[in-house]
């Protein structure tokens, strides 16, 4: 394992999971609940820009590596799983999409695995429509932990709209690398 700039971005990533969640569990006195809003929805905003500094760093200076390929999407699947959870016991997200959307994270990561065993993990490779879910959950998410209006936009509002938007393309990324991951799978019958 090398710790070179991508790989720490991503380690710094992990680090921020805690923050974002104690946050909201911090006696009032210690921290106001805007106080806690603003600071969960900066860190979780910082750490998924790290998730693209990260790659293009790694990308810029030659500096991929198998653990960085593996950390990378394992740090934004906690980030993402971490911000669901406190945001269900929140009541600020409806609990069923974000079951959607960590059970999804939990079978195509499982998929991906048993694919890279076959030798057929390009089957499902990262596609478009994953692309699409992951930005419509790094919007939605910061919404939700910022919950209050901003001017007439309500945040809260279209937080859990872009929530079971994500929710819905969650379902269809999914289907996707299954219909991708097919003919290998059938193979192994």
């Amino acid at each position: 394992m090398s710790l070179h700039w991508p790989n720490l971005l991503t380690w710094m990533r992990v680090a921020a999971i805690p923050i974002m969640v104690v946050v909201f569990y911090l006696p009032s006195e210690w921290v106001s609940p805007t106080a806690a809003n603003v600071t969960a929805t900066t860190v979780f905003v910082a750490a998924s820009l790290t998730d693209w500094l990260d790659g293009y760093l790694a990308r810029r200076l030659g500096m991929q590596s198998k653990f960085g390929a593996f950390l990378d999407p394992v740090a934004d699947k906690l980030m993402v799983a971490a911000a669901l959870v406190v945001l269900v016991d929140l009541d600020r997200a409806p609990a069923i999409a974000a079951l959607v959307i960590i059970g999804r994270e939990i079978a195509v990561s499982a998929l991906r695995e048993w694919m890279a065993l076959l030798g057929s993990a390009p089957r499902v490779a990262v596609a478009f429509v994953g692309k699409v879910k992951t930005t419509a959950q790094m919007v939605a998410i910061p919404f939700l932990l910022f919950s209050a209006p901003i001017g007439p936009f309500e945040t809260l509002v279209w937080g859990k709209w872009l929530l079971w938007g994500a929710a819905v393309l969650t379902v269809a990324s999914m289907v996707h690398y299954l219909i991708a991951a097919w003919p290998s799978l059938r193979k192994e019958q």
